[in-house]
């Protein structure tokens, strides 16, 4: 299969340079706004064109908590082991991330944490792995606005082992702080400030970058958001335009084996035509622009 034959949001890519091939994830249920919960799979290629799969990288066991928006998968290799981090919901239980673990990049993934690591009081989603300069692992999620208006990208300290947090979460920035995010309108929701999809970068240079989206103009929008600290806990200033703006958002970044680094998202933004799109990047003293 080619990337424009699959349906998927939120794109993930897990270069594996062992094994010469590349694991892609993503929300692949082919309805993941009303219909319940199917799974996620996963896609594998050794040249970013043609894909192998799908694979049922997880499936829920009878009994398993969540219902339905079974969203955003990302897969991390951690001290030997392959963590999936991924956003579930269910009636009266608020939407969170919970993390699973496999022993191999295909899965099959089962719980790991006791539920979402995320605050149970909070609706929440996209949660993302960062390890510090420390070796300290951390979570960054996002506080959906569903529930506060403006939406926040969140930060929480997790336990060595990835099984839950650790303290009380840091709001790092909201919504409003980028001048060009503009609100959206729901009919279940209303009007509000989106918080998507963050994903953290440490440049060459060793600034530390955040990829998040919004809306601008009603259109999907990548953004990057700058630590002037250069860690977890910024502050935070953001990039006066997004990165990409053309209906396509939810990224991430990798490094395909031959040392190019791209930029992994959907478009466009509406069901059930996203698709996962690679676009060529350039780093320059810790800028990102897409190369021409």
């Amino acid at each position: 299969m080619r990337l424009n034959q699959i349906q998927m949001r939120d794109p993930f890519v897990l270069p594996d340079a062992d094994e010469g091939c590349y694991y892609l994830y993503g929300s692949t249920d082919p309805d993941i706004w009303r219909a319940p919960g199917v799974g996620f799979d996963v896609y594998r290629s050794s040249d970013l064109r043609q894909w192998k799969g799908p694979f049922p990288a997880f499936r829920p066991e009878p009994g398993f908590w969540a219902e339905r928006n079974f969203w955003a998968p990302e897969v991390h290799a951690y001290k030997g082991r392959y963590y999936m981090f991924a956003t579930f919901k269910a009636d009266g239980v608020c939407r969170g991330t919970q993390i699973l673990v496999a022993d191999g990049p295909l899965g099959p993934f089962a719980p790991h944490s006791d539920g979402p690591v995320t605050p149970a009081d909070r609706e929440c989603l996209d949660g993302t792995l960062h390890v510090d300069s420390d070796g300290a692992p951390w979570m960054i999620f996002c506080h959906e606005w569903v529930q506060i208006v403006t939406g926040t990208v969140c930060a929480v300290r997790l336990s060595p082992e990835l099984d839950r947090a650790i303290g009380e979460p840091v709001v790092l920035f909201s919504a409003q702080n980028a001048e060009w995010a503009q609100p959206v309108t729901s009919p279940s929701n209303g009007t509000g400030y989106v918080t998507d999809g963050p994903y953290a970068y440490r440049c060459e240079t060793g600034e530390l970058l955040l990829l998040w989206s919004s809306f601008k103009q009603g259109r999907y929008a990548q953004a990057v958001a700058r630590s002037e600290s250069g860690t977890i806990l910024g502050p935070w200033t953001h990039e006066p335009e997004p990165l990409y703006e053309s209906d396509g958002g939810h990224g991430m970044l990798f490094r395909s084996f031959d040392g190019r680094l791209r930029l992994a998202l959907h478009t466009p933004n509406r069901t059930p035509d996203e698709r996962p799109v690679f676009i060529e990047l350039e780093e320059t003293e810790g800028r990102l622009q897409v190369r021409e």
